[in-house]
C-alpha cells in the first residue's frame, strides 16, 4: 500500500487521540468518507493500529523494562517471533549493536523480573545473556495494556 501525504496527515491527526473523522475531513479539506475509507485501508493493510495505549508511570504497581537479549544463533527473526509471544512483552526489535533483540516488557505486582526470567525466558532455548534496564521515568512512552 503507498502510504501518501494524505494517508500521513490523516495518521498525524489520529496521533492526537480519537477524533471524529469529520474534524480530520474539515482540516485536511476532503470529505468525511474520504478519510473513514483511508482510515479502513490503512487498517486492513496493517498499515495502522487504532488501540487504547496507557502510560505506564500512572498504572500503580507496574513497572516498565528495557531488556537487551543475546542470542546463540543467528535466527533473529524467527527467535524475535518467539520473545514476541510470552508474558509481559510488548514488543520485541531485531537491532544492531551489541544485543540483537531489544524487548519492552510491562511488569505488575506478582509478575517482577524474577517471575519474568525464571517463568518466561528460561522457556526459551538459544538466549546467550541478557540485560536489564529498568525504566525510572519516561517521556511519552505509551503501552497496551496486556494484563
Amino acid at each position: 500500500m503507498k502510504i501518501d501525504d494524505l494517508n500521513v496527515s490523516i495518521v498525524r491527526h489520529l496521533r492526537e487521540g480519537r477524533k471524529s473523522y469529520k474534524i480530520i475531513a474539515d482540516e485536511l479539506g476532503v470529505s468525511e468518507n474520504t478519510v473513514r475509507s483511508r482510515v479502513s485501508k490503512l487498517e486492513e493493510e496493517g498499515v495502522l493500529e487504532i488501540v487504547g495505549l496507557v502510560d505506564p508511570e500512572t498504572v500503580p504497581r507496574h513497572r516498565v523494562v528495557m531488556v537487551g537479549v543475546k542470542l546463540s544463533t543467528m535466527d533473529l527473526v524467527k527467535k524475535g517471533a518467539e520473545f514476541s509471544q510470552i508474558r509481559g512483552v510488548v514488543s520485541v526489535s531485531v537491532v544492531t549493536g551489541r544485543f540483537d533483540l531489544i524487548l519492552v516488557v510491562l511488569l505488575k505486582e506478582g509478575f517482577g523480573l524474577l517471575e519474568f526470567y525464571t517463568e518466561e525466558v528460561s522457556k526459551l532455548d538459544g538466549v546467550q545473556s541478557v540485560e536489564t534496564f529498568v525504566v525510572y521515568k519516561s517521556y511519552n512512552l505509551k503501552v497496551p495494556y496486556i494484563f
